[in-house]
């Protein structure tokens, strides 16, 4: 099967990812079924499309008449059997819940025609486990969008142990015509590239809020005046309880350094997940915290964080989960905005940044943090 092949889409999911890949799915003229378990979740999933989609139109970026063109192509549906019987592409945007995925892809698999190619929308997890629950796993490949996916470029696509090529292609193709900017991740490996070039920094914040000091504000007012969301912020918008989710992820799959720290833990566990309970690190009952930054610390600069994220994309580099630097690039420059980690190594040179990664394995004991042999020898090539 080509990309040019693939007509109709099924989600699974109609929650904030599923309903927003299904709106991108029919923006860009596939004819998508959203399924979800229960018709009020499928409902919501509706009128969150319709609310995003009269936004564009508000905005100039759609007219009406697409608009009402791209919702007569929604199939909002609960019946899983017949959301799937003739979609080309599955997409599956359930939970971060490996049994619970692997129970979907089961049934998806008696289910769907012969040809038709299951992804999965994880953020993180193995698609080779997910597929194990699948008889042709040839045919099941991952494609994560970054939240919101009607905005966010980005879109990871993941070989598993057993995908074929033709079914990875088909996908990057349908990303494409979708608008995205889809990247090729070779080797089923724990978060992939653009959430695994970021868990060391992740990591270097969760030990400053075990440590205290600097404050977590202290620390954001280094980077607000030149970032739209500040480190600890970002935690907040993304959740709490997603960051201690992931990071013990990490624990079990890359190393154990990446263990939660209480701190983090405790907050969790007393609900206080950040901007989605009105209560994080920040206050979010009024909208965006104001973030102080007359007293930044002078403890950590950028430069501690783009260390740890190059160094990190090394082992991507080496572990072969990519064709090359370029695209390690091109994925963190289109997830989060900005620049590429290797882009950002050239001007401030290698030695400074082995330096960094090693200052920082010393302080907190973490090995993780120290500069891999590619780092040390500098010679990337973007």
């Amino acid at each position: 099967m080509k990309g040019s092949d693939i007509k109709k889409i099924a989600v699974i999911g109609a929650g904030a990812m599923g309903n927003g890949i299904a709106q991108v799915g029919i923006l860009a003229g596939y004819t998508v079924a959203m399924r979800d378990i229960e018709q009020r979740f499928v409902d919501k999933g509706v009128d969150t499309i319709k609310a995003s989609l009269a936004k564009f139109v508000n905005k100039g970026k759609i007219t009406q008449e697409q608009s009402e063109m791209a919702l007569s192509r929604l199939i909002p549906i609960v019946d899983l059997e017949a959301a799937v019987k003739d979609a080309d592409l599955i997409i599956e945007a359930a939970p971060e819940d490996l049994d619970l995925k692997k129970k979907i892809f089961a049934e998806l698999d008696s289910l769907v025609p012969e040809e038709a190619i299951l992804a999965s929308n994880t953020s993180t997890m193995s698609i080779t486990k997910i597929a194990s629950a699948a008889k042709r796993q040839e045919r099941v490949i991952g494609m994560h969008f970054f939240n919101p996916s009607v905005l966010m470029k980005l879109v990871e696509v993941i070989y598993g142990n057993n995908s074929s090529d033709e079914a990875v292609q088909a996908t990057f193709e349908v990303a494409q015509k979708m608008g995205k900017i889809p990247v090729i991740v070779k080797k089923d490996s724990p978060g992939f590239i653009y959430n695994r070039v970021n868990a060391p920094t992740g990591l270097l914040l969760q030990k400053i809020l075990e440590k205290g000091s600097p404050s977590f504000e202290q620390f954001d007012a280094v980077f607000k005046p030149f970032m739209p969301m500040a480190p600890f912020e970002l935690l907040d918008y993304v959740g709490l309880d997603i960051v201690m989710h992931t990071q013990k992820y990490f624990s079990e799959t890359l190393s154990k350094d990446y263990t939660p720290v209480k701190a983090l833990v405790d907050l969790v566990n007393s609900g206080v997940l950040g901007m989605k309970t009105g209560k994080g690190l920040y206050d979010w009952s009024a909208g965006r915290p104001q973030i102080d930054t007359s007293n930044p610390t002078t403890e950590y600069d950028p430069v501690d964080m783009v260390a740890l994220q190059v160094n990190e994309a090394t082992k991507l580099l080496e572990e072969g989960v990519v064709e090359g630097p370029a695209d390690i690039d091109l994925a963190m420059a289109n997830g989060g905005g900005g620049v590429g980690p290797f882009a950002l190594a050239k001007g401030i040179g290698y030695d400074n940044l082995v330096k960094k990664c090693n200052a920082l394995a010393d302080k907190f004991g973490l090995e993780v943090f120290r500069p891999t042999k590619t780092m040390q020898e500098g010679n990337i090539q973007v």
